[in-house]
């Protein structure tokens, strides 16, 4: 990120710049245009005091999650209404730079205006905005008792970043309202730390299903991204946090399988550890969890980082039906409308949101619970899926 830095502010002072021409074809701004700077200048100064305090500190985090907020809202804005200026600026090259239309303008303003607004409304509601996605997966080799399984899954909980109770209940609610077969949990329950789970362990207990509650670790769930005074006290960190899965009354799958049984058929649920693609770690042993699985099983596999699916499981000696996985929060920022699906992170995972299928292999790779970072998801809203698994005739 440090390296990154000057490409980025460089970026946004000439995204800046170039609205601000916008804003001098319809208001004289005079001696006040120092006022447009001094914005900039505050939230620079604030990114660049970041990097000086200690690494995951509570004090750097809550710097950063205000930091973004208040640079999404200073900039997204400006960013995606300067196309009006852009296409403009193309057709007054071939006619002599002319003055700038007034009309080009005003609609350059009035759309910042609309995606502060929109901006605005994530930061501040969209971290409760909870959506039901729901998608019908049909399988030839489904058994048949059960046709018509439904499958709630969550994921990506980050329950260190939670503040607001009734918030975090709304969510929960619509998980139980789904009445669904099972809950899986596909990872990340803490930002770093087990006891960001301990206000929380009643609500998440009270999450009911009558085939069980399943849960995995993801990359967050390790204690990787944090100092810790010795060895041992990260890895009792881990261990109190294996124990608090069980305090919800969430099996906890590490690189193993479970059978669940409907009348004399059954199908098998597989959980590894988290294996990501680049500096991630590799956690997960896919062949440990499937050593003891016949080949002829259906199987369903909770992966935390979709990246594995592409890396290792389409690879796999055995068919495995269903990946669910998480991890990429759909960036909490993007657009979804009318069927229409875009965010950034599309540029680094390919899979990141939503329905895959390969070679009669299916991914869902959820777009998450909670919310890291940014307090707040503008477009991309916490998610509550409820897959059903159907017997294709």
């Amino acid at each position: 990120m440090a390296k990154r830095l000057p490409l980025i502010i460089l970026l946004w002072l000439g995204t800046d710049y170039y609205f601000l021409q916008a804003v001098q074809t319809l208001v004289n701004a005079g001696s006040y245009s120092w006022a447009y700077w001094f914005i900039d200048l505050v939230l620079m100064t604030g990114i660049v005091t970041a990097f000086f305090f200690r690494r995951g500190s509570k004090m750097q985090q809550t710097l950063i999650t205000w930091l973004m907020g208040l640079m999404l809202l200073a900039f997204v804005p400006r960013l995606f209404s300067l196309p009006f200026l852009l296409i403009e600026d193309i057709t007054r090259l071939f006619r002599g730079f002319p003055a700038r239309a007034l009309w080009v303008s005003e609609l350059t303003l009035g759309t910042a205006v609309i995606l502060f607004i929109a901006v605005l409304f994530g930061i501040t509601r969209g971290k409760h905005f909870y959506r039901v996605r729901r998608e019908t997966i049909y399988f030839p080799d489904l058994p048949e008792t059960f046709d018509g399984f439904t499958i709630t899954q969550i994921t990506d909980v980050h329950s260190g970043s939670f503040t607001d109770a009734a918030g975090v209940q709304k969510g929960l609610d619509l998980v139980n309202a789904q009445r669904s077969d099972v809950i899986l949990f596909t990872g990340d329950l803490v930002n770093n730390q087990a006891s960001e789970m301990d206000r929380w362990i009643p609500a998440f207990a009270g999450l009911k299903a009558p085939m069980g509650k399943f849960s995995i670790l993801g990359n967050h769930d390790y204690g990787d991204y944090i100092p810790w005074i010795t060895p041992e006290a990260k890895d009792d960190n881990l261990k109190r946090l294996k124990q608090v899965h069980t305090e919800i009354d969430f099996r906890l799958l590490l690189d193993e399988a479970v059978t669940l049984k409907k009348g004399e058929q059954t199908i098998t649920l597989l959980g590894v550890e988290n294996w990501g693609k680049g500096g991630f770690h590799k956690y997960g042993d896919l062949k440990k969890a499937t050593a003891m699985v016949p080949d002829d099983a259906f199987k369903i596999l909770m992966s935390h980082d979709p990246s594995h699916w592409d890396a290792v499981t389409l690879n796999h000696d055995q068919h495995i039906h269903l990946t669910l996985s998480g991890h990429t929060h759909g960036m909490q920022f993007g657009i979804e409308l009318f069927g229409f699906k875009w965010s950034p992170i599309k540029y680094v995972y390919k899979q990141w949101a939503g329905l895959y299928e390969k070679s009669n292999r299916f991914l869902y790779v959820n777009r998450g619970f909670g919310f890291l970072g940014l307090k707040g998801r503008i477009g991309m809203w916490p998610e509550v899926a409820v897959l059903t698994l159907k017997r294709e005739l």
